[in-house]
């Protein structure tokens, strides 16, 4: 772990702050910053409080954990604003539910003459503990975002209004999955802590992935 690597990502995620503007607000020197960020030294205590309260982080994040989560493939770390939208959605649970609940989801909108769909997934939390600790199983839903004005026959159709989502796109997700999408969700909690975002699960999708060869994870903030 590395104070200076922490403070180096704590400022990436708070619009890449630069590091004369972190040092105008700790009323030291830039090069003050960099000596820190190099592990040349470390701060008094009484500006590692004024830190922990700009990141809204503590000094056990700052001194004793490895923040950066990030990597070569996250980039355009964002609040954005998704635009409501109409779903058909299908969930499997098995050892690996994830092809299976995508590939039914296309052929939902390729029965319905939509040959490249949009498609979003998520984990389904609701499993029992046999099924997790003894099954080894786990549950994912897949959705079909329906184009307007598109009602399929015999499919239910949800609906998730406009609401703001803390953002990421990844590079090549399924270079090393178990590592780099668990990161990214890691990244993004950091950045919504960093920058007062609160995780908000009142209604709707609470978070979820793009499908692709690249992917954009979204999870929905206040």
């Amino acid at each position: 772990m590395s104070f200076g690597t922490n403070l180096q990502y704590l400022r990436q995620l708070s619009g890449s702050m630069t590091q004369e503007a972190l040092a105008e607000k700790l009323n030291v020197s830039r090069q003050t910053i960099s000596k820190w960020e190099q592990d040349e030294a470390n701060p008094e205590m009484e500006k590692a409080l004024v830190l922990c309260n700009i990141f809204n982080c503590t000094l056990d994040n700052l001194f004793r954990e490895e923040m950066d989560k990030r990597c070569d493939a996250y980039k355009n770390l964002r609040v954005e604003l998704v635009p409501g939208f109409r779903y058909v959605e299908y969930t499997v649970i098995s050892t690996d539910p994830e092809g299976d609940a995508i590939s039914r989801v296309y052929k939902y909108a390729n029965d319905n003459g939509v040959e490249n769909p949009k498609v979003i997934g998520w984990d389904f939390p609701n499993l029992s503990v046999e099924q997790i600790n003894v099954f080894k199983m786990h549950g994912y839903t897949a959705a079909w975002i329906l184009p307007e004005g598109l009602v399929p026959e015999n499919l239910e159709v949800k609906v998730q209004a406009a609401h703001n989502y803390a953002a990421i796109h990844i590079e090549k997700p399924f270079e090393k999955p178990f590592a780099t999408i668990p990161g990214a969700y890691n990244t993004l909690m950091d950045y919504m802590q960093t920058n007062g975002l609160v995780f908000d699960e009142s209604e709707g999708i609470p978070c979820f992935e793009t499908e692709g060869e690249s992917m954009d994870v979204y999870i929905a903030c206040k």
